[in-house]
């Protein structure tokens, strides 16, 4: 009896281990982000390499704000604005939103297990404010003041009203960055590729280490996709199949026998109903007229690729890549971009932006007016 107990405790407590390691590590920080999620983790004192994270993605949080900070070992710190873990992107931007400012110093995500697809080369130029007024430039608020303007433009694809920067300006530096101008605003798009943990996320998984042991990656607490046995469901679907059938087929019978006893009592041998139903109104959403659709903005990509948008980098309709010297057409109430060819043909048979469904304007819902034959024979009712 003793070694029965024994083994039976035995048993018990292998049941309640956990099958994966649990580690006590802090999920989000002061300032309120979201919940940081595997590779990423905080580490004591913003360690890289702690056992909260996979190597090379460990956060931390700021002293100063709270905000979560990723460190970069050739370029600092920055603040961490977005973190996509389907489709393994990471946003960052400076902590005091000058990000020209910590390219024209350093920028380098070399040791780093973080990758971008987009580099684009730029030179700074320092320009008196009359100039850079004059010739309609974009100055960078955080590197400027009231007596000059700092500005800059992509070095392989100078436009007439930048060219002339270098003759009239003075030139500070050249970088070489991941990501392109209009980027600044929203920080840099960084992507990581290993570990890959996107199957997981997909189908709403916990990537993790298997083990304290190793770097090997799994993916735990799927949500349940076995369900019933076979033979269950069979028993299931006659037990409720056939009482449910049944119970149709009585109502069906009630029904009758109850429409018919009316009919009796009301003494209604011949009673002819003849009515005309005119239905609901048919809502029809038109596309654009040609002039309407050509009166949204074309924009024509440089030689280098360069996007509208940091996010926009293929068609939302064909789902094809930008390519160099392709035409986009904007769709001015959300400013979103599409091929021109693909939206044109979106716009002529549908009235609204195939991104947000917003209609652009220029057509109304049409209700055509249906016209029904109203034929109807007086219904004679016999008096008992």
């Amino acid at each position: 009896m003793p070694h029965l107990t024994f083994l039976w405790l035995l048993c018990f407590s292998l049941f309640l281990q956990e099958p994966t390691s649990a580690q006590t590590c802090p999920s989000s920080c002061p300032g309120g982000e979201s919940e940081v999620k595997f590779p990423f983790g905080l580490n004591p004192n913003g360690n890289r390499n702690g056992r909260c994270s996979y190597p090379g993605f460990g956060l931390s949080c700021s002293n100063k704000t709270g905000a979560l900070v990723l460190n970069l070992p050739e370029s600092g710190e920055f603040r961490v604005s977005f973190i996509d873990y389907e489709t393994q992107q990471i946003w960052i931007n400076d902590p005091d939103f000058c990000l020209p400012k910590r390219f024209m110093e350093s920028f380098d995500i070399s040791g780093t297990p973080f990758v971008s697809k987009f580099w684009y080369t730029f030179t700074f130029f320092n320009c008196s404010t009359e100039e850079v007024a004059g010739a309609g430039l974009r100055r960078i608020p955080c590197l400027s003041n009231d007596n000059y303007s700092v500005v800059a433009y992509e070095t392989d694809s100078f436009v007439d009203s930048a060219s002339g920067l270098q003759s009239t300006c003075h030139s500070i530096k050249t970088v070489t960055v991941p990501f392109a101008w209009y980027g600044w605003v929203e920080g840099v798009r960084l992507e990581w590729y290993k570990p890959d943990c996107r199957s997981c996320v997909e189908r709403r998984g916990d990537c993790g280490f298997k083990n304290r042991t190793s770097q090997e990656i799994g993916c735990f607490n799927l949500p349940s996709q076995a369900g019933l046995p076979r033979s269950a469901k069979y028993g299931i679907t006659i037990g409720v199949g056939i009482p449910g059938l049944l119970c149709l087929i009585g109502l069906g019978c009630f029904v009758g026998s109850r429409l018919r006893a009316y009919g009796r009592q009301r003494n209604l041998p011949s009673t002819e109903f003849s009515t005309s139903i005119s239905p609901l109104p048919a809502v029809i959403i038109t596309g654009l007229d040609g002039p309407t659709i050509e009166s949204y903005p074309k924009t024509k990509l440089g030689d280098s690729g360069r996007l509208p948008k940091p996010n926009d980098s293929t068609c939302p309709i064909c789902l094809s890549e930008y390519q160099p010297k392709e035409t986009l057409r904007t769709i001015p109430e959300c400013n979103h971009y599409f091929h021109a060819k693909c939206v044109d043909a979106w716009l002529k048979m549908n009235a609204s932006c195939p991104l947000c469904r917003n209609s652009p304007g220029g057509s109304a819902p049409i209700t055509p007016s249906i016209s029904s034959s109203s034929s109807s024979s007086s219904s004679s009712l016999l008096s008992a």
